[in-house]
């Protein structure tokens, strides 16, 4: 630790801090536009200005280090001001210069409210300018569909560069000229690639960069704020969803060191528009094949005329990929009361929910990618299936000491990796050291063997998990204080399916079974749209969107979209988070907990539960670790061992990509025009790459 003296205060800090850091500590405030915390350091708008004593000039804390200050003539500890006079002219000085080109767009800019230009010119700054030439003019750049520019108030921070080069990956940005012809742009005017780019709005000190679909579309003061958890994919980011009245207006990131950081994908910033076209707002019901609206008794007769008297053996439930806690709990209670175990989550068919959640959750933890050393991917392509999770992996890849090995489809994961093999062949060899990639594995300290939920959705799945179980325990990874067996699952409701047991048990069927033509006779759809059902099953879905599962039932339910509803969702890796209500649902549409209790009721199988606190008394009952919100309770290593000495027969077929369209995985995501653009765009690069 190194001793310094800050406005008259001492305090020690680590030498490799920088003076920024060192002030912060402090409890000083240091204002700046080109720094950031998760990006290389430019040193580039001289706004971070301090003075260190016995210095003829103020210096830029930023890229001024600690053990770069020289102690005193008699050895006393280095100086430094933040609120000296010379540090006052000097950033009154940078905040003229700033300003000499800058637009009086405030009126207009879609920043204005939560800019930081205007927030330091009012702190920083003074009110008048000695500059009256002409302002400059820069053309506006076209990054795609997200990303609206308006180079005119760009500053050059190039902290976008640096974003979309470090964290994205994508090095599509830059600078050309110099001086004052200096401008950022893309380097071949295309659509940017990246599926982070939405966070390039944020970390923009200016509005240079704002968001095109949620262009002049409110005002920040106008917005109510509601913290809530992301479900486009497995990951869990923490998200700020903003409202005017009933309306979700937009969705923004919120800090979550141990999940997201404080980015997001665009999938999750930008399905806004998605939660309000094609919304199911009213029952309906299928009469001579054409489906009518009606009354929720009307539905709800129509379903126990069908299922009332039903045996149990010829019900079964699916639950979608969006698919709460709570909701999955009181159809599985519903099902128990007929006497059902006919319960699948789609995509679950490998995992055993009996197994122990050691064998199906991401075990060494997102933040825990930051100690390892060696990763071998099986089946997936972090990039698509976790978005955030793979920019985790690239944050630890670009420290050097993290070496990548790929089993599966080669793809661009925006690092560098080993492709051992396409198929569970290469899987084989690496277990009998015949892949210079093993050793790497053994010699690891900390290495974690993912297995993505893609590579198990085959027939073999069970096996594929089996089979990377018991290399995990080959090469090591798990030992004493770390865990290195991990499954990337890819949609929100799996892990909380897995933990309640809503699972095929006891003779249960699974949903290949369940969707076999004459197996079932009802089947009930919580949200399941990627699920094929057979004509002669009578089908109820529950859910928001007019998509494939309202297309094939019988009888419709409306339910509440995760931003309409409390909702309790569990992550890859095991974290338990609460979704909270932000606005409510349209037309008739009800929350679908409620939707089945009230079912319940009418089909005389009444559950004992009339409010959403006793019906989570009733989860934590049969699930304690479900109550400890954004708590990881942590899998066994003997789940792994059991696993692992399970065994089966693989296929030695290739692995396929289990996502073809990112940006088109769900519901909410296919009804988003915002989403269609950007798939268009991305099929678009995908084919001039082939080309």
């Amino acid at each position: 630790m190194t001793k310094l003296i800050i406005d008259g205060k001492e305090i020690d800090v680590p030498a490799e801090y920088t003076l920024l850091q060192a002030c912060e500590a402090a409890g000083a405030e240091i204002p700046r536009f080109c720094y950031h915390e998760r990006l290389s350091i430019a040193g580039n708008c001289r706004m971070c200005l301090v003075e260190v004593k016995g210095g003829p000039k103020p210096v830029a804390s930023c890229a001024w280090g600690v053990r770069d200050c020289r102690p005193g003539p008699k050895g006393e500890p280095p100086e430094i001001s933040t609120r000296s006079p010379m540090v006052k002219k000097a950033r009154e000085g940078v905040m003229e210069f700033l300003l000499i080109n800058h637009p009086l767009d405030c009126p207009i800019c879609d920043q204005g409210g939560e800019c930081d230009l205007q927030d330091q010119a009012m702190g920083y700054g003074v009110d008048t300018s000695r500059f009256a030439e002409n302002k400059r003019a820069v053309e506006d750049k076209y990054l795609g569909a997200l990303v609206k520019t308006s180079m005119n108030r760009c500053i050059q921070c190039t902290r976008c560069v640096r974003f979309s080069a470090e964290v994205c990956g994508t090095p599509e940005m830059g600078a050309t000229g110099r001086g004052e012809d200096m401008e950022i742009t893309t380097y071949l005017e295309q659509a940017l690639t990246s599926e982070l780019q939405g966070n390039l709005v944020d970390i923009c000190p200016v509005g240079a960069l704002t968001s095109k679909p949620y262009a002049f579309a409110a005002r920040p003061w106008e917005l109510g704020k509601t913290q809530s958890v992301d479900v486009m994919d497995g990951v869990g980011s923490a998200i700020r969803v903003d409202t005017r009245g009933r309306e979700v207006m937009r969705i923004l990131p919120r800090i979550n060191e141990a999940v997201n950081e404080e980015w997001i994908s665009d999938k999750t910033r930008h399905v806004v528009d998605g939660l309000r076209t094609q919304r199911l707002d009213r029952p309906y019901i299928r009469e001579n094949g054409k489906l009518r609206p009606a009354s929720w008794q009307e539905a709800f007769a129509a379903i126990t005329a069908k299922a009332g008297h039903i045996h149990g053996n010829r019900i079964g439930a699916i639950a979608g990929d969006l698919a709460a806690v709570e909701e999955m709990f009181a159809l599985k209670e519903l099902l128990a009361k007929f006497g059902s175990t006919n319960l699948a989550v789609q995509g679950g068919e490998a995992f055993d929910a009996k197994a122990g959640r050691g064998s199906y959750i991401f075990n060494p933890t997102i933040a825990g990618i930051e100690q390892a050393d060696a990763l071998l991917i099986v089946g997936s392509n972090p990039r698509r299936e976790g978005t955030l999770l793979n920019a985790r992996i690239r944050k630890r890849w670009r420290t050097g000491q993290l070496k990548v090995g790929v089993i599966g489809p080669k793809a661009d994961l925006t690092y560098d990796y080993d492709h051992i093999g396409a198929g569970t062949d290469s899987l084989n060899d690496l277990a009998a050291g015949k892949h210079s990639f093993a050793e790497v594995l053994k010699n690891a300290k900390h290495p974690i063997v993912l297995v993505g939920a893609a590579g198990l959705v085959r027939s073999d799945g069970a096996a594929v998990l089996s089979l990377a179980a018991k290399l995990a325990l080959d090469i090591g990874a798990l030992k004493d204080g770390w865990n290195g067996f991990g499954v990337l699952q890819d949609t929100a409701s799996r892990v909380g399916a897995l933990d309640i047991g809503f699972a095929a048990t006891g003779g249960g069927l699974s949903i290949a079974q369940m969707t076999t033509f004459g197996a079932i006779d009802v089947l009930f759809l919580l949200g399941a749209d990627e699920t094929k059902v057979p004509d002669g099953t009578f089908v109820v879905y529950i859910g928001t969107h007019g998509d494939r599962g309202a297309h094939r039932a019988d009888v419709i339910l409306p339910g509440a979209a995760y931003t309409e509803k409390s909702g309790i969702y569990v992550n890859t890796e095991g974290r338990a988070q609460m979704a909270n209500r932000a606005g409510f649902p349209p037309g008739e549409a009800r929350e679908d907990w409620a939707i089945v209790r009230a079912l319940s009721d009418v089909l005389g199988r009444k559950l004992p539960y009339d409010s959403l606190a006793q019906l989570r008394q009733a989860i934590f009952k049969a699930a304690p670790h479900l109550m400890r919100i954004d708590q990881i309770e942590p899998g066994k290593a003997d789940d792994v061992k059991a696993l692992a000495g399970k065994g089966g027969s693989v296929d030695k077929a290739a692995f396929k990509p289990a996502i073809e369209d990112f940006y088109m995985t769900n519901p909410i995501a296919r009804a988003s025009a915002v989403m269609a653009e950007c798939s268009r765009l991305a099929s678009g690069q995908m084919l001039t790459a082939a080309e």
